[in-house]
This record gives structure tokens, C-alpha cells and sequence, in this order.
């Protein structure tokens, strides 16, 4: 159950291929005032959606996995709904939650949200889709598309600006030259996808820095190559606004340098620093080594974790 957004979509949906059962996707949409208030003030949740929104009704289901603001209240519902007709349900949070720990039955944010409770697993990172079966494809789709350029290769994930940081073509043509420098100087081929976030104007800058420079730039045209990238990369650098694409990056097991962007917060700060802590990722400052990475299985060890609980075999 998500807001439908990409970013909660793929938390909840990783974590529930990962435990392996059955899977009904819901996209919920509350009406206002209460899209608008805290979670936990929403007394009615189930009675607040859209039309538009995906029905919520019994029968209930065993699991639930929730992810996003708009679908904390509902989540908090439905598990008080099911147990007063004596269902038996599992429910779900991967986020900071507004409620009390105690209304779910787990709670799986990451690190940096500082959620404490006897139910809290806390993740180093987002939770998300990437596994060992969706790269092996992704990298036999997309290797004719990067064939001509020199090894090592390495891919460059680049968001935009959103509630931290802030992309602007002075930004995006800095990490331009700078990915082109790496290129001559270490002779090594670029495969950098953007995100909607970088912006038309900021994907033009670093295109114009990356002229002479052998590499590929997806610019949101035609398939969606990004895991090909993960998958065929020596090496991967990411720019720090986003938690996802790192958290994706990090579970490849290559080496993951984070390429600074103006802004920042403290949350950031602590996710930055607790993937630096844990030898996963470096900053970014032009040069590129390669060492042993470790793949950061986080979404594989919460499943684990649940099948153990709901004695899933």
C-alpha cells in the first residue's frame, strides 16, 4: 500500500517479492482535509479516501506493507479493523511513523529516521526492487548499448533538487567537467542516466560538459536503462539527494561514491554518514579508486526477518 509515488512503490514492493507471497498492489489517495493533517489525527481513515483511490475493505488480508505519509493512518485502520473481527494480520511501516510504535505490529525505517521500539528493525538505507535476477536481465538488455565504451566503466546516477538539495545548471555542469576530467584522466567510459528531478536546463549543461567525453546519457527517452547501468558498471557514483538511488547502488556490491550537491540536511547527514560508517560508500572529489564492496542486502535480511515471524516456509 503506497501513495503510488516510485520511490514507496518499490519499498513496498521489494519487501513483499522479497518475503515471496502473493501480492495485491494498492494505490490509496485521502481526501482533504486529512491528506493534509498528521497521520495519527485521521480518527476515520478508511472513510477518508478518494474516490479515485483504490478500495479498502474486508476481507482483510494476513500481511500489509505500508509506505508513505497517506498510508500510515490507513495501515493503523486496517490492522484495528481485522482484529476486532478476530482476522489475524501483520502489518507493516517502513518510514518514520506519527503514531505509537505499538500500533504496528513492525516497523522497518531506515537508520537515519531514529525510530526506537521493541518492534523497530531499522534499515541502513531505503528498502527497494534491486536483486542478483533483475541485474543478470537488465545486463544482457542493455549491453549492446554500452559495448563501445572503455572499461572500467562507471555509472553516474544523478537526481535533482527536491526537499534537501538543490540542482542547478552551475551544479550540473561542475559535475559535468568533472566526470569528463575522470574520464580522460583515468580513461575509463560513462554511463550516466538523470532523474525528472534534474530538470531539462540541468541535463543540457551536463550533456554539454560530457560533449568530447565517451559516454552514454539517458535523458528519460525510450526504456528506462538504469538497473543495465547498475548491473554492467565497475563502479558507481550517485549524487547525494537521493536515498533510494544510493540505497539501490550500495546493494550491487561495487564501489559507490557520492557526488555532493548544494544543500543538504541533517537527515541526510546521518544516512550519508552511516553508509560511509559502514565502508559502503566515499565522497566523490574527482578521483575514482576501486576496492572490494560488500552488496548491502538490507531488503533480503527484512524479509528474512518476517518470514521467521510469520513462520513462512
Amino acid at each position: 500500500m503506497s501513495n503510488g509515488r516510485a520511490g514507496t512503490v518499490n519499498q513496498c514492493l521489494g519487501l513483499a517479492e522479497a518475503i515471496g507471497l502473493p501480492i495485491t498492489i494498492k494505490e490509496v489517495r485521502p481526501r482533504a482535509p486529512w491528506r493534509w493533517l498528521p497521520p495519527n489525527m485521521c480518527l476515520s481513515a478508511l472513510s477518508s479516501l478518494k474516490l479515485s483511490s483504490d478500495p479498502l475493505h474486508p476481507p482483510w488480508p494476513d500481511l500489509v506493507i505500508a509506505c508513505g505519509r497517506s498510508t500510515e493512518a490507513l495501515a493503523v485502520a486496517i490492522r484495528r479493523a481485522a482484529q476486532k473481527s478476530e482476522h489475524k494480520i501483520f502489518t507493516i511501516y517502513l518510514q518514520r511513523p506519527s503514531h505509537s510504535t505499538s500500533q504496528f505490529d513492525l516497523l522497518a525505517p531506515p537508520q537515519h529516521d531514529q525510530v526506537i521500539g521493541d518492534n523497530v528493525i531499522e534499515t541502513l538505507g531505503a528498502l527497494h526492487r534491486i536483486t542478483p535476477e533483475r541485474l543478470a536481465l537488465a545486463a544482457e538488455k542493455f549491453a549492446p548499448l554500452l559495448d563501445h565504451l572503455p572499461r572500467p566503466l562507471i555509472a553516474v546516477l544523478v537526481g535533482g533538487t527536491g526537499n534537501a538539495y538543490r540542482m542547478n545548471e552551475t551544479a550540473a555542469r561542475k559535475l559535468g567537467q568533472n566526470l569528463a576530467a575522470l574520464a580522460q584522466t583515468r580513461s575509463v567510459g560513462l554511463a550516466v542516466t538523470v532523474s525528472r528531478r534534474t530538470g531539462t536546463k540541468n541535463t543540457s549543461a551536463l550533456r554539454t560538459a560530457l560533449k568530447d567525453t565517451p559516454a552514454v546519457i539517458w535523458d528519460g527517452q525510450g526504456e528506462n536503462p538504469y538497473a543495465g547501468f547498475l548491473a554492467l558498471a565497475d563502479g558507481i557514483i550517485v549524487t547525494a539527494d537521493s536515498i533510494s538511488m544510493l540505497s539501490e547502488a550500495c546493494a550491487v556490491g561495487k564501489p559507490v561514491y557520492v557526488a555532493d550537491m548544494p544543500g543538504g540536511s541533517s537527515k541526510f547527514e546521518r544516512f550519508h554518514q552511516s553508509l560511509r560508517s559502514a565502508g559502503h560508500t566515499r565522497p566523490y572529489t574527482g578521483d575514482f579508486e576501486f576496492w572490494p564492496a560488500t552488496p548491502l542486502a538490507e531488503t533480503a535480511r527484512v524479509a528474512a526477518f518476517v518470514r521467521d515471524r510469520l513462520k513462512i516456509s
